[in-house]
């Protein structure tokens, strides 16, 4: 391979510096963001949000409609109730779990029985599956029946009637109302009269179920009744029985007799009291006779004893004073010896008088309080007899008169049951019957019309978002700005046919200098000339056929021709040439010839018709095209052309397939990347950079190629600003 002059990309310092695609985070979409991409598949949106609720429209228009009639009813448990037939006749206070449970009997399959049971559904072909005809299913696939099962013993199955059953069943419902006591009864049918009927028969079978059912209580209450006071008679008169017969046996007695022994017990334990008394102050009078307690008790007890208790003494002491004063032997002291002696002798005779007198006493009552605790011994093992044989008595007396209060119970209890029947009534009866529903239940057209139109806007917006997560195309410059980090100079709009006119593509911005189309051109001259880097061989290269770089090549040298610049234009796509059909030059030499050696620069450079501008055609295609883009001819070439123009475009081969493009690119100066708007996918636009980049291109920036203006005006992006319709009066068609 030859070595690159200085002049050549390989060198330039801003191909040793190109960035490359920079770390995209996690999209995170703003509101603004979202209204973008809802802008740009603004079509999709509402293809999607129109057809749903058409759709749901049409769908609704063929569902068969059905109606649903409500009546309602009180549950109103009653307050009188006799107090023994509260677990026979128990009511619930009417709680939610109580009415919740009345709503259940409702709806139940008895209910439903006895409705099929009253008529009208055998008939209707919604209710009855064989009044109903066979469906193409069941004509088609009938032959696959199952045989008939053998017959069981018992009543023969009827699968039509438990179908009529289950179908009734599945159209009645109740329910509760909140903080009330009624119930609420709907019945749902294609037949308005029907529905109806069916509500106020399931409320009429209700009631009078309620109260065919209470009635069977109170017969059945009144029934066992009657049967406890019979048993509870026959208990009674056994007790008394067996009352009599243990009194008579054990001879206790009833009455004015009963309790005389306690009544004597008491009397008895007062006589013994009083007599131990007695006894107790015969011993002390005793004692205080005898001198033991005392002088002043026994002055108390004998007032004699004291009396000649003072003579002896006081004979005594004379006795002793004259014996002191005449001597022992003296008469007068002898005679009143002689006195006290016959006083002391008269004193204890009647000491002991006293004594024997109290002595007398004491045994007495001695006697007494022994005989009375003989007696009270005895009345008291009587009692203990008598209270024992008590206890047996007083069992079976508690038995019978328990007896005879719940025989008075029930007697009284059978007389409330009796007045109950007669002013017994139902605990439910209805307040509001049903009337045939005016409008369908099923469907609610302008719900689920307006649920269809949600459910548009809400599908349109995942359609949409979706089509946004399946879009991988560059839509616009600040994609390509995060796919690859490079700067949008231009957006050229794609030009349709009617703007064209007669005009060829390639012409319009000659002809047509004042478009939006020229105007971008000129845009991108001037971040091409005013760049960092002004660059005089540029390489138009893009990733794919059809990015319009072709286009954008001779848009470009020819608006800069017309501005006065030298323009060379050099077509290397050897492929795919279009040059000679496009200024008329089949059939001549050029690029190829050239570098091959068989002409010169003076045969293959031919002028524009429109702007007098330098064109090398792409020549013939043959043998090994890359050997000759590697040669020293094209770098002479490029050499040779550097001297001569102002500005040289290399009009390149697509990038992804032909290796030729980016030999092309590094050779020259700069390089400049097409992408074709919402066509070029991100991972395409990124391998092709990462292709150039390899190759140490200098790749300057991109062209966002073949735009839809109103398209991308409607997708909010921030460079849409350019095709806005402010801008109108700035460009002439």
């Amino acid at each position: 391979m030859p070595e690159y002059p200085p002049g050549a990309a390989l060198t330039t310092p801003a191909a040793t510096s190109v960035a490359g695609p920079p770390h995209r985070a996690p999209e995170v979409l703003s509101a603004a963001a979202m209204l973008a991409i809802l802008r740009r598949h603004l079509f999709a949106w509402l293809t999607v949000t129109l057809l749903t609720p058409l759709g749901g429209i049409v769908a609704l228009h063929r569902i068969t409609p059905v109606y649903t009639a409500s009546g309602m009813l009180i549950y109103e448990p009653a307050e009188y109730k006799a107090q023994a037939m509260q677990s026979v006749l128990r009511q619930d206070p009417a709680t939610e779990a109580t009415l919740a449970s009345q709503a259940e009997l409702l709806q139940s399959l008895h209910i439903a029985q006895k409705l099929v049971e009253r008529g009208g559904f055998d008939t209707d072909p919604e209710f009855n599956p064989a009044r109903r005809p066979p469906s193409f299913a069941t004509r088609l696939f009938g032959w696959m029946a199952r045989d008939p099962q053998p017959p069981v013993s018992g009543p023969a199955p009827d699968p039509n009637r438990d179908a009529m059953l289950l179908a009734v069943h599945g159209a009645l419902h109740a329910k509760p109302v909140r903080f009330s006591r009624v119930l609420e009864v709907t019945f749902t049918a294609q037949d308005p009269l029907v529905a109806a009927a069916a509500v106020n028969n399931a409320m009429d079978v209700y009631i009078k179920d309620q109260y065919r059912a209470k009635a069977r209580a109170v017969h059945r209450a009144t029934e066992q009744l009657r049967s406890r006071a019979e048993e509870l008679r026959r208990e009674t008169r056994k007790n008394e029985d067996a009352i009599a017969a243990y009194r008579a046996r054990l001879g206790l007695f009833q009455g004015m007799h009963a309790g005389i022994e306690a009544e004597q017990v008491t009397h008895l334990t007062e006589d013994l009291v009083r007599a131990r008394t007695e006894l107790a102050n015969a011993e002390a009078r005793l004692d205080a006779a005898r001198g033991k307690a005392g002088a002043g008790a026994q002055a108390a007890v004998a007032p004699s004893v004291v009396q000649l208790r003072g003579q002896q003494e006081q004979l005594a002491a004379q006795a002793m004073a004259r014996q002191s004063r005449l001597g022992p032997n003296h008469p007068e002291a002898e005679g009143l010896r002689r006195q006290a002696e016959g006083a002391r002798k008269i004193l204890a005779a009647e000491i002991a008088r006293v004594v024997a007198s109290i002595e007398a006493e004491r045994r007495a009552a001695k006697d007494r309080v022994t005989m009375l605790e003989s007696n009270l011994r005895t009345a008291q093992a009587e009692a203990d007899r008598i209270a024992k044989a008590q206890i047996p008595l007083n069992a079976m007396q508690r038995d019978a008169d328990a007896a005879r209060a719940e025989l008075q119970a029930v007697l009284l209890q059978i007389q409330d049951t009796a007045q109950k029947a007669a002013v017994e009534t139902a605990e439910a009866h209805e307040i509001s019957q049903a009337l045939p529903p005016r409008q369908p239940s099923w469907p609610p057209t302008g719900p689920l019309t307006m649920a269809a139109c949600a459910a548009g806007v809400f599908l349109g917006l995942i359609a949409v978002y979706g089509l946004h997560l399946l879009d991988t195309s560059v839509s616009s410059g600040s994609d390509i700005r995060d796919a690859t980090n490079l700067p949008c100079f231009a957006l050229l709009p794609e030009i349709g046919k009617r703007a064209l006119g007669h005009l060829r593509a390639e012409d319009y911005v000659v002809r047509r200098p004042l478009t939006a189309y020229a105007e971008q051109i000129r845009s991108l001259r001037a971040s091409l000339r005013f760049g960092a880097h002004r660059p005089r061989v540029i390489a138009i290269a893009a990733a794919r056929p059809g990015e319009g770089k072709t286009l954008l090549t001779l848009s470009l040298g020819r608006s800069a021709k017309l501005a006065g610049e030298s323009v060379l234009l050099i077509e290397c796509d050897l492929r795919q040439p279009k040059f000679a059909r496009i200024f008329g030059s089949e059939s001549e030499p050029g690029l190829s010839d050239f570098l091959r050696g068989t002409a010169t620069i003076g045969d293959i450079s031919r002028p524009d018709p429109w702007t007098a501008l330098s064109f090398i055609p792409a020549g013939r295609s043959t043998g090994d095209l890359l050997s000759l883009f590697m040669s020293d001819a094209m770098i002479k070439l490029l050499d040779t052309a550097r001297e001569q123009f102002d500005l040289i475009l290399l009009d390149t081969p697509p990038i992804q397939a032909m290796s030729e493009a980016r030999v092309i690119a590094a050779l020259a100066d700069a390089a400049l990347l097409c992408v074709r708007w919402r066509n070029t996918p991100r991972a395409v636009l990124r391998h092709a950079f990462d292709l150039l980049r390899d190759t140490h291109a200098n790749i300057v920036g991109t062209v966002l190629t073949r735009v839809d203006p109103k398209a991308h005006v409607r997708s909010g992006a921030a460079d849409s600003e350019v095709y806005h319709r402010r801008y109108r009066p700035y460009y002439r068609s």
